[in-house]
C-alpha cells in the first residue's frame, strides 16, 4: 500500500475551516505571549496541595499521559492502531503533529519567559498542547470516516479537542503545574500547528510503505 492511497489526514472539506481556526489560535497565542512575557504573579495559581483522595489519583494518572514514558505509550498505541487500520497518513500524523506541537511549545517557553512557583517555565502549558494534538488528530479520522461536511466535521474535531484540552488543561492546573491561559495558550498551539502539519503530511510524494 502507497502512502499516497491511503485515507488523507486533513479531509479537503475541512481545509478552509481548521485553516481559518489555526490563523485564530495563533493570534490568540501571540497576543498571549506578548502580555505574559516575562510575567511570574498577577494570575491565581491552584495551591500545590489542593488535590486529595483519588480526584488527585485521577489527575496524576492524566497527567503521566503527558510526560515521557506516557507519551511514548501512547503514541506507540495510536500510531499502530491507525497503522493496522489502514489510515497510514493518520499514523504519520500523529507522530509529526504531536512532535511539532511540542517541540514549539518548548521553544516558546523560553522566550515568553513566563514563570511559575520560583522559576519554572509555564507558557504554554505543553501537555495540554500534547493532549490536545493527538485529539485532533483522532477527531480528524472520525469526521473522514462518518463523511462529515464542513460545518459537521469542524463541530467534532473542536469539540473533540476542546474536551481533551480541558481535561489535560484541568489537571495541570489543578496540579498547581500551571496558570489556567497557559492551559489555553496550550490548546491555542496545537490548533494552529495541527492543521498545517496535516496538510504538509498530505502532500508527501507517492512512497511504498
Amino acid at each position: 500500500m502507497t502512502l499516497v492511497s491511503a485515507p488523507p489526514a486533513l479531509t479537503r472539506a475541512l481545509r478552509l475551516p481548521l485553516a481559518v481556526g489555526a490563523v485564530v489560535a495563533a493570534l490568540v497565542v501571540l497576543v498571549q505571549a506578548l502580555a505574559y512575557a516575562g510575567d511570574s504573579s498577577g494570575e491565581w495559581v491552584a495551591p500545590v496541595d489542593g488535590l486529595g483522595g483519588s480526584l488527585r489519583d485521577i489527575a496524576l494518572g492524566i497527567d503521566f499521559l503527558g510526560e515521557p514514558v506516557g507519551s511514548v505509550l501512547l503514541l506507540v498505541v495510536l500510531t499502530g492502531g491507525c497503522w493496522l487500520a489502514g489510515r497510514r497518513r493518520s499514523a504519520v500524523l500523529v507522530l509529526v503533529a504531536s512532535g511539532v506541537t511540542v517541540g514549539v511549545t518548548t521553544l516558546l517557553k523560553p522566550v515568553v519567559d513566563r514563570t511559575i512557583h520560583g522559576g519554572y517555565l509555564s507558557f504554554p502549558s505543553g501537555h495540554t498542547a500534547f493532549a490536545t494534538a493527538l485529539a485532533l488528530v483522532l477527531a480528524l479520522i472520525a469526521a473522514d470516516r462518518l463523511q462529515l461536511g464542513p460545518v459537521a466535521g469542524t463541530a467534532l474535531v473542536l469539540g473533540v479537542a476542546l474536551l481533551a484540552g480541558a481535561v489535560m488543561g484541568w489537571t495541570e492546573v489543578a496540579l498547581s503545574a500551571h496558570y489556567p491561559t497557559d492551559a489555553i495558550g496550550g490548546f491555542c498551539t496545537a490548533l494552529a500547528v495541527v492543521p498545517p502539519t496535516a496538510w504538509a503530511v498530505d502532500r508527501v510524494p507517492s512512497t511504498r510503505m
